[in-house]
């Protein structure tokens, strides 16, 4: 077998649980191994571990890292990402763990051996497994992520995993000097969305907060605690917000790994001036302070699917005054759609209207639909195109794009998937 194989395990015509095998005749790899969080988890198609030489991971984010502790249950494997990632996935995965009141088929101690093997590569640094050279590239999503470069029989393969070609608070945009390619495996989340223009945004956001604490109100963000937090955060500070900000849950771990791996940052310093500026809560009681003083509170779950942010809601939402600013992707069923669609949440173990200001903002830390497209434009080759992490509808549409606007050889897989390169 001279050609390279790619096999889409997971994460194909749908958002969650991405997978992919890259097999030459000597060596198999696995990008990304992930979990798909709806009410029950669910995992990538199984492919025996004693197939697999390594696992190389885009980023923490448990859709693409959740069920690599698979993989760790007998026998050892390499995991190749960064020392942020390894950090945070250690936060998420346990989390996911604790929380899951599903049998997963790994423990602690997975985690734990996962952890433990893990090598830490930087960008733009060559690797080698087997006959797969491979390298990483600033992806622009949450700090520590990467797009992959496979190097491999003479052909060249990207995976860009989840990236933001605009430069954010938090990050600097995705690097995407790639030189000639052969095949391409990119996300599609936001292939039919545009997402607004950053500043006006960023200033929009800050006037509503403002607006909020100056009538004496309290606003509530429910924030991913990896990326998210951070950014609104920076936001604030950047802005010289004026009142008190509190952050909450996961939020408070993640933002101390963030300040020891400063590199992956676009403004370290602003980043330190932003968290020293900030409140960090400690206990109930700094709790039910933040939740009646003007200001506001950033605190997970992004969704309100858990998290201090369900309490925060049924304090903040009783009142008029106080405002709930979404800023994070709403999943369809989460009870974060539900509140900006019907302008109900749980309040008191009841749904109730919510008296509180409700309104989303789009701070997405992926490529809106011009992105992705400006992305595939600017490819160097002509690289066959396999779209993923999408939709249904957003896989088969950015295909079909790349295929009648650029002439390239397009496909959206299916689960199960194998392609030759």
């Amino acid at each position: 077998m001279t050609e390279t194989q790619l096999t889409f395990l997971g994460g194909t015509r749908e958002v969650g649980r991405i997978a992919i095998a890259v097999k030459t005749e000597k060596t198999q790899v696995l990008l990304d191994y992930g979990a798909m969080l709806s009410h029950e988890p669910g995992f990538p198609m199984h492919i025996p571990p004693k197939d697999v030489d390594a696992i190389i991971l885009s980023h923490a984010h448990l859709d693409h890292s959740g069920a690599i502790p698979i993989f760790f249950i007998e026998g050892k494997k390499t995991l190749y990402t960064n020392r942020m990632t390894t950090e945070l996935n250690q936060l998420l995965i346990a989390d996911f763990i604790h929380l899951s009141s599903y049998y997963l088929p790994f423990e602690y101690l997975e985690l734990k051996a996962m952890i433990n093997n893990s090598r830490h590569i930087d960008y733009n640094t060559p690797q080698s497994i087997g006959d797969i050279n491979f390298q990483f590239k600033d992806a622009g999503h949450i700090p520590g992520s990467v797009q992959t470069i496979i190097e491999t029989q003479g052909k060249r393969i990207l995976f860009t995993g989840d990236f933001n070609t605009t430069d954010t608070r938090l990050l600097k945009a995705a690097d995407t000097d790639h030189g000639e390619l052969d095949a391409v495996i990119i996300e599609s989340t936001y292939a039919t969305e545009e997402h607004p223009d950053r500043k006006q945004l960023e200033k929009s956001f800050v006037e509503a907060c403002t607006e909020t604490a100056d009538r004496g109100g309290t606003a509530l963000i429910p924030a991913f605690g990896v990326g998210r937090s951070q950014e609104i955060a920076s936001i604030l500070a950047a802005y010289h917000f004026e009142h008190p900000v509190s952050i909450d849950g996961m939020a408070r771990e993640v933002s101390g790994i963030m300040m020891n791996y400063s590199q992956f940052l676009r403004d370290p310093k602003q980043f330190s001036e932003a968290m020293h500026s900030t409140n960090w809560i400690e206990g109930w009681r700094d709790r039910r302070k933040a939740a009646k003083q003007p200001g506001v509170v950033i605190s997970p779950a992004g969704m309100l699917k858990g998290g201090p942010a369900m309490f925060y809601t049924s304090k903040i939402g009783k009142k008029s005054s106080n405002a709930i600013y979404l800023v994070s992707y709403q999943i369809p069923g989460t009870p974060g759609k539900e509140l900006l669609e019907k302008g109900i949440c749980n309040i008191d173990g009841k749904m109730r209207k919510v008296k509180a200001r409700v309104q989303h903002f789009d701070f997405s830390s992926h490529c809106g639909a011009t992105e992705l497209k400006e992305a595939i434009k600017k490819l160097e080759g002509e690289p066959k195109i396999y779209v993923v992490h999408g939709a249904e509808r957003n896989c088969e549409y950015l295909a079909k794009w790349a295929r009648d606007e650029m002439g390239l050889e397009a496909t959206a897989p299916r689960a199960g998937d194998t392609f030759k390169v």
